[in-house]
């Protein structure tokens, strides 16, 4: 590498081993970082793992609480004191703020305080969860508070055009656009199992709709128990099974809605890719993503994906051709849009085939060299040199 090896701090609530899209993201950027050459420090709240473990110059540990709803996950608490001591020490040439918490709200008063330049990237819809449990007064309070903390970092990365239009009209500055990759040797047809589909009650046949992701409130699932019962309906010649991966807050609920339905719980790694190699068509009902990793993971593995025109979908699903889409919030489109996919066998086939032909060009090399591009970019720029926020257009509508 031509240039000097950089000190990033990159800051997050969630980070591996635990499993959301977030988690996933924030350790391949951090370990492409380091195979890049650059030196990363990842300060995230302790996690059950490490019992007996202490900070190091690559690891920052802070306290957390338990995140309401989800079990497992935290926020991190505000260490303020903590940070400026040991970055006074250590100092990094750039912040990556992946999280609004209490933590990431730390990390950005010492960034301020200590002059150390600062990116952010926005990975959850936090704005838009607030109404699916019982906040939704608060969904602008919340936006304004997200808008205040990224207008105070350089630049905010989104995963998605989409995204970061929808930003840009709610008064979000200095938008750019990091995508997301696919690690296309992990999830593979070639993982195709015939003996877990026979544990599944499927033969070569047979079709297995698949879903995968968190249960929880805001990924809209009840369309997928709707879904799955219209095209059984619709198909009663085909032999099908609705197959869920993942866990959740929503589990249960769920488990009773759809009795008929295998729940596998949480997968990780080779397991992970061999439950979605063995499956046949995929189900992406959430309409509150900023991006969707499980989308990239369902096209390598080589599913027919059926999603909302949004998000990843909306960005690497060509309808018709390696997936289908349907129009945001039209549940009789969805449904119709996976009808279409099982009319015809040959059909199917050929969007599966497409769709891994094209999430094997989505390697995560080029994203995380662009995302390094950023780092260098925010390093050089004056320590504690803030981009002073502009309103976007339309910022003025967005908050009436």
């Amino acid at each position: 590498m031509s240039t000097t090896p950089l000190r990033i701090a990159l800051i997050s609530e969630t980070f591996p081993p635990e499993i959301n899209g977030v988690a996933n993201t924030l350790g391949r950027l951090a370990s492409g970082l380091m195979q890049l050459g650059h030196r990363v420090q990842v300060v995230r709240p302790r996690q059950s793992v490490d019992d007996g473990r202490h900070s190091d110059d690559e690891l920052l540990l802070t306290r957390g609480w338990p995140l309401p709803g989800y079990p497992g996950l935290q926020w991190g608490q505000s260490c303020l004191h903590k940070l400026l001591r040991h970055w006074r020490r250590l100092r990094p040439d750039v912040l990556y703020i992946a999280t609004e918490g209490p933590l990431g709200l730390a990390a950005l008063r010492a960034a301020k305080r200590l002059r150390i330049p600062a990116l952010s990237g926005f990975h959850t819809n936090f704005q838009q969860y607030s109404a699916h449990y019982g906040l939704g007064p608060l969904t602008r309070l919340v936006t304004a508070y997200l808008r205040w903390f990224h207008n105070r970092t350089l630049r905010t990365l989104v995963p998605s055009a989409s995204q970061a239009l929808e930003l840009e009209r709610r008064g979000f500055a200095h938008v750019v656009q990091l995508a997301r990759g696919v690690d296309g040797r992990l999830f593979q047809p070639g993982r195709r199992d015939d003996e877990l589909r026979r544990q599944w009650g499927l033969g070569e046949q047979d079709i297995a709709v698949l879903h995968v992701g968190r249960l929880a409130a805001e990924k809209n699932l009840g369309l997928l128990g709707r879904a799955f019962r219209q095209l059984r309906a619709a198909h009663p010649n085909l032999h099908m099974r609705l197959i869920v991966v993942g866990d959740g807050p929503q589990r249960a609920q769920l488990a009773q809605e759809l009795p008929d339905a295998l729940f596998c719980g949480l997968q990780r790694g080779e397991e992970l890719a061999r439950h979605y190699a063995s499956g046949d068509l995929f189900l992406f009902p959430s309409l509150s993503e900023t991006f969707g990793n499980v989308v990239l993971e369902a096209l390598a593995s080589g599913l027919a994906v059926v999603a909302y025109d949004q998000a990843a979908a909306g960005q690497h699903i060509r309808h018709g051709h390696n997936g289908v889409l349907a129009p945001p919030g039209d549940e009789a489109e969805f449904i119709d849009a996976a009808n279409w996919l099982l009319e015809d066998r040959e059909r199917l086939r050929r969007v599966r085939l497409n769709a891994r032909q094209h999430a094997g060009r989505l390697e995560w090399s080029g994203i995380v060299e662009r995302f390094e591009g950023y780092l260098l970019d925010a390093s050089h720029r004056l320590p504690g040199a803030a981009v002073e926020p502009q309103a976007a257009p339309g910022a003025d509508v967005a908050r009436k």
